[in-house]
Order: C-alpha cells, then structure tokens, then sequence
C-alpha cells in the first residue's frame, strides 16, 4: 500500500471520530473505537537489538557492539528477522486480544544520537560517535525493519531528534547548545539520512532543550527542517512523558493544557506519556484548533495502514515458531562474533586445547547474565556465559575453576565478610591455573537511561572511564601473580582499559555480546574464528583533556577533532591473520575507491577496509580526516583481492560557521587502510594506510 492511499484511507475513517475520539487517539496507549471497529493499540515498542519487553525473543547484540561490525548488510539482515519475530508476536497476542505495551508493531528504535561522551550512558544504544557510520547503519536497519512488501513490516523511528547525549540526570531541564556548524555536521547527518534516503516512518523528540526550545516542540527542527526542508511524511512522537517537563522543568509553558497545546501545534503528533490526556481541555480554551487535532490523528492511522493493521497482509501467518528459531540464533551469534574487537594480543591468542590443562575464568562478568544483553533487552530462553561458554567448549580436554573475583562494584560480595572478600580466591584460581580469563566490565544497573533500574552512578551516565574501584583491584592483584591474562570486556562504552594494556597479555572489547555471547566468546577465544570488529567510539585514557560534559561544541570530541593521542582510536581493531592495503586508487569522479589487498598470513579472516578523507584547501574541514567509506570483506589465508568502496555523497563537502554544506575546495586527500590515519593507529597496527591526492574540480 503506498502512502497516499494509506493517507487517503485515514482521512474517510478520522473524519467519523468525534474530536474526543481524536484525541484518545493521539496517546501511546490508544483506547478503541468500538462504534468503528477500531481495536485498541499501543504504540510503544522497543527494538534496538531484538524484540524487547515482550517476552521471549532472539537476542542480538547491544546496538554499539552491532555498530563494531561496520557490516550495514548484516545489520539490515538483523533488523528484518527483529520485524519478523516481532510480527509473529504480534500475530499471537493480538489473537487472543492482547494489546498490552511493547506487543505491537510501531518499535522506537534506531537510536541514531552521535555518542559525542563517552561518559554518556546510552550510548550503548547508539552506533557510535560517527555522523558516516551511524548514517549508514541507521538506514540499513531501517530498510531491514520496515521491508520492501506491499505493507510496512514494521515501523522504525528514528530517536531522539536531534541533539541528545547526555547528561541523564539533568536531561529534563538541560538546554543542549549547538552551533550551526555542529549541527549539520554532526548531530543531523543520521537523521536526515534516515528520513530522506530510509524512509523512517516515526520520529521521536528528546526530553531536553535544543538551543532553547524543546526538542518534542521546536519550530526549527520540526516545522523548518524536518517536515520543511525534509519532506518527513510520518508521524512525530514524543519521549516519554518529555511533554510534562515543559512545565514541570524547562518551565515554556505553565499548565499542562498549555503543554500540550505547544506540542501537537508544532507537530507532535503522538505522546508517549498523559500530558496529551488534557488535550481536550486545551481544546475547550482556544489553544488547539480541531483540524490540528485532526492532522495528527491521521498521521497515526496513514501509519496503521500502512502496516495493515485493517487488512490482510502477507506477514500475517508469520507462525510463533521463527522466534528464536536456530536461524535466527545463528545470526545472532554472528552479529556477535563481527563486532568483537580485539585490542591486544601478544600473541598468545588464539588458545589450543592441547596447550592449556587448566583455565581460571575470574571476574563479576564472568557468569553474568545482565552483562550479556545490555539494556532494552528481550528474554532469551538460554543464556550462555562467558563461564558456560568456555566450559561446554572445551569439555573434558580442559578444567576450568572460577571466581566472581569481586562484586561488579560493591567492595564485598558476602556482605558479612570484609572487603575484597574474593581476591584471595581469584589469586588462587589464578595459581592453579596456566592462562587466566578475566571477564570484567559494566551491565545496566551502571551505565544506562536515567531512570532504569539501579543505575548506581550518575543516573545512568559514568562519572569517570575508570573501572569500578573492585574491578580495579582485582586487575592489580591478577597482574602480580605473574599468570597469563586475557581480559575480556563486557559493557556499552569506552573504558580506560591502560592497565590491561600494559600488564595483560590480550585484551578484547565484546561490549553486551547477546545472549549467546559466552559462546561466540569461547569461540573466538580458541580460534574457530578470527575476530574481525572495529572500534566505532574512542577509547580514552581518563585523564584525557575531554571537555565538559555538558558542553556540545564538539571541539576536542569523538576522534575527528580530538587533539590528545587516545588509548584505543576509533576504527581500530586486530584479527589474527594480516591483511594489508597494498594500494588503492579513486575513480576520476571520486565516487568509488578500488582497494588491492592482501592476508599476508595462513589464517582466513574478515577486516574492514576504510576510507578517510580530509579537505585540505578548506578552513572549514574537521580537523582530523573523517570516515567516508567502509567495507567488510573475507580473506583466505595468503588472499590477493580488489575491494571496491563506494564514498559518502558528503565526502568532498564541509561546512561552514553558518550552517551550510559547500565543497571542500579542490585539494583532498583520500586514506585507506585498516584503520585510521592517525599516530596511534599506526603504531598499534605496525602500518600506514595507503594515501591517494584528489582533486575536486
């Protein structure tokens, strides 16, 4: 069904609502009609990597270890087998008249924010600190999501429009400053891909300010350029209760009547929250004419046709079996396994069976189901621990002893005994061991949204990079026993990993892995596959000159203007075989970029082959060369190949102080490589990527 017949539907039914109708219908948990034959819906679904909320569904990777893949086919390919669980789902509840929250169809995901903090908590739902990458990745799970079938499979909302990272414990009264130029070259390029090239079906606003207006009701972004200069057709929905803080917090507006009038008057179509329960009343006093109301409400329903909510579909005898079938699990395992990214290795990895009698895995993380799946997860039917996954690997070839080492981050685990009550035990473990893996890192309860459950810190967000101080203490105590380690890393951001740098002999980012993770964990560990991830944020040592947190000038940010030399550069990764860019050359257009490599090594491996540019005849460019193109691709052992990249559209553009994307000038230079041009990049990766001068006429 194409759109304007999905409009046009609309209109005929919304036209026989009253206006209270109307109304009812403009909140997340709309009532039904029944005079209409209109069901009951709710509209808030989660889905950033897998059903969530619902029940049991295949879990995948936290979006920011997906994003570590640099694999937008792998990533359209997750988000269509999410659609399809979650229309089988829907399928089997809506049969027996189960139309509770999160069992729907309109799931509010991508989150396509830039990860600007690392210091940020949801950032793990991001992918990454990269206009390009989140570009690319957000319009591939929104083609997977929403499908190419005569209706929508489901509908994808791009979150949260448009400058949001931080910090959670002030975000309901914080006005996010940016400047022109920030904006169009950073905080916008993901949305605007996903509205303009993706076809997103849903927008939501953010809870904060955006350069003193609020982000579910401002002019600017909403009327100006989103619906403006964009062309959005779809429906805008509000965070979650973010209305209220008008006037609870951003203080725009004095009554709820006056909330919700400024909302739905400058396009917010949907409230996530009740402050559009006092529409009526709003509407009783002048604020909100009934055609405005009429607007929005057909917006909704052009999306429930869409996805034929009213009709017969082709997704409808999608049986409840696909959830998490073997296939879908399979996939999920690979997500896993592309997005690790191995950040040391001297090399005693990969591990063989016959090398190793005794392993000691030790760590809270180690056995931790919460460290898995990250946050705005589903229910997996198993799960499988970094422990779980290392036992069942190695069967009977190999004893494993264990120790949770520490508490995640109280400074005891028996809350009678005294502190650090299980280093001895981990110092032992280690003894009695001939390699050490310690899993260490963060779940949900310490990096997250504010307001989600335990979030210790600072509502969500993490005060430092450090470690918690037990995590701290166990590693001081592993390094002295002189034992191999391996550390393993389970969380949703960067970490100032110096230590494990300097003292343990390999170190590997696995960020919230999936339920399966220890699996593919174990895996990768003895070497069934190499791994192949690349970093999609920076890792920082945490005395770093980062700016203020509150600060969203991106001066000193992310790797394309941070001036230091970072532990870890973005786009860094090892594999275990060798693959080489031996040169490269660029179409006389500039547009593709053709790539001969080779695996100078005997082990078959994935790498991502990336592509930085920078403008140097522009005052305006960023001040470090900037991603603007990417490809995976396999290698067998010794393998010669030619990979051809295709260039962002952008590559040969900057912008200025004002906001405005013009060229570059004529004077480019291209990199290509496995990694970043940078000092850091190099001296970890032993090479330079290839250089290739451009001119632009």
């Amino acid at each position: 069904m194409n759109r304007e017949e999905a409009r046009e539907r609309a209109r005929e039914l919304v036209a026989r609502m009253t206006a209270e109708e109307k109304m009812s219908q403009l909140l997340y948990n709309a009532p039904p009609i029944e005079r209409l034959g209109i069901p009951a819906y709710n509209w808030w679904g989660e889905a950033l990597h897998g059903v969530a909320r619902a029940g049991q569904a295949t879990s995948f990777p936290q979006a920011i270890g997906m994003a570590a893949s640099f694999d937008e086919e792998l990533l359209e390919k997750t988000a269509e087998v999410i659609a399809e669980e979650g229309r089988a789902k829907y399928n089997a509840y809506s049969a027996l008249g189960d139309r509770d929250i999160y069992k729907g169809l309109t799931f509010w995901s991508p989150n396509v924010n830039i990860f600007r903090d690392p210091r940020w908590g949801r950032g793990q739902e991001t992918y990454g600190e990269d206009p390009y990458l989140s570009s690319t990745l957000g319009k591939a799970f929104v083609r997977g999501l929403q499908g190419d079938g005569e209706y929508m499979k489901a509908a994808a909302c791009a979150k949260h429009f448009a400058v949001h990272s931080g910090p959670e414990a002030i975000r309901h009264s914080f006005d996010a400053k940016a400047t022109p130029k920030d904006m169009t070259e950073t905080y916008l390029p993901a949305f605007e891909a996903l509205v303009t090239e993706a076809g997103v079906e849903a927008v939501m606003g953010a809870y904060n300010r955006v350069n003193g207006e609020p982000a579910c009701a401002n002019k600017p972004l909403m009327v100006d350029l989103l619906r403006g200069k964009w062309g959005f057709e779809g429906h805008f929905v509000s965070d979650c209760w973010a209305i209220r803080d008008f006037h609870e917090n951003h203080h725009v507006t004095k009554t709820p009547e006056e909330s919700a009038a400024l909302a739905i008057n400058t396009g917010c179509d949907l409230n996530c929250g009740d402050t559009f329960s006092s529409l009526v009343e709003a509407w009783h006093q002048g604020l909100v004419t009934e055609e405005t109301i009429t607007q929005a409400c057909e917006r909704l329903f052009t999306t429930r046709f869409l996805l034929g909510l009213f009709d017969e579909t082709e997704y409808d005898d999608i049986p409840y079996s696909v959830v998490e079938c073997p296939e879908h699990l399979h996939l999920a395992e690979k997500v896993a396994a592309e997005g690790m990214v191995l950040l040391k290795n001297n090399g005693i990895l990969p591990l063989r069976k016959k090398d190793v009698g005794t392993i000691g895995v030790i760590g809270p993380n180690a056995n931790s189901r919460a460290a898995l799946v990250g946050n705005y997860h589903g229910t997996a039917a198993e799960y499988i621990t970094v422990t779980d996954g290392i036992i069942r690997y190695c069967g009977d070839d190999v004893r494993v002893l264990y120790s949770d080492g520490c508490d995640i981050s109280e400074d005891r685990i028996e809350k009678l005994a005294s502190e650090n009550d299980r280093l001895s035990e981990a110092s032992i473990v280690a003894e009695n061991s001939d390699v050490v893996i310690l899993v260490l890192g963060l779940n949900e309860t310490l990096e997250g949204e504010e307001g989600d459950t335990g979030n210790s810190y600072a509502s969500g967000d993490k005060l430092d990079l450090l470690l918690p101080a037990p995590q701290r203490a166990l590693m001081e105590t592993l390094a002295e026993t002189g034992k191999p380690v391996i550390l393993c890393v389970l969380s949703g951001s960067a970490l100032d990993l110096s230590f494990a740098d300097e003292h343990f002999d390999a170190v590997i980012q696995a960020w919230y892995p999936g339920a399966r993770g220890g699996k593919v964990i174990a895996e990768m560990l003895f070497g069934e596959f190499s791994p192949s991830g690349k970093l999609d944020v920076t890792f920082h040592h945490n005395d770093d000159p980062l700016p203020d947190f509150e600060d969203y000038s991106m001066k000193g940010r992310t790797y394309r203007y941070f001036e230091g030399t970072p532990l870890y550069p973005f786009g860094f990764g090892l594999t275990y075989g060798n693959v080489r860019v031996m040169d490269a050359d660029v179409d006389e257009d500039g547009r593709n970029v053709r790539a001969y490599c080779v695996n100078e090594s005997d082990v078959e491996t994935d790498d991502v082959i990336q592509v930085y540019v920078k403008a140097y005849g522009s005052e305006f460019a960023a001040g470090n060369p900037r991603l603007c193109g990417f490809k995976r691709s396999h290698f067998g052992p010794r393998e010669k190949k030619e990979v051809f990249i295709s260039l962002d559209r952008l590559t040969y553009t900057v912008v200025n102080d004002d906001g405005e994307r013009i060229s570059g000038g004529e004077d480019y230079r291209l990199y290509v490589g496995c990694s970043q041009p940078d000092k850091r990049s190099i001296e970890l990766t032993g090479r330079k990527p290839v250089e290739i001068d451009f001119q632009k006429y």
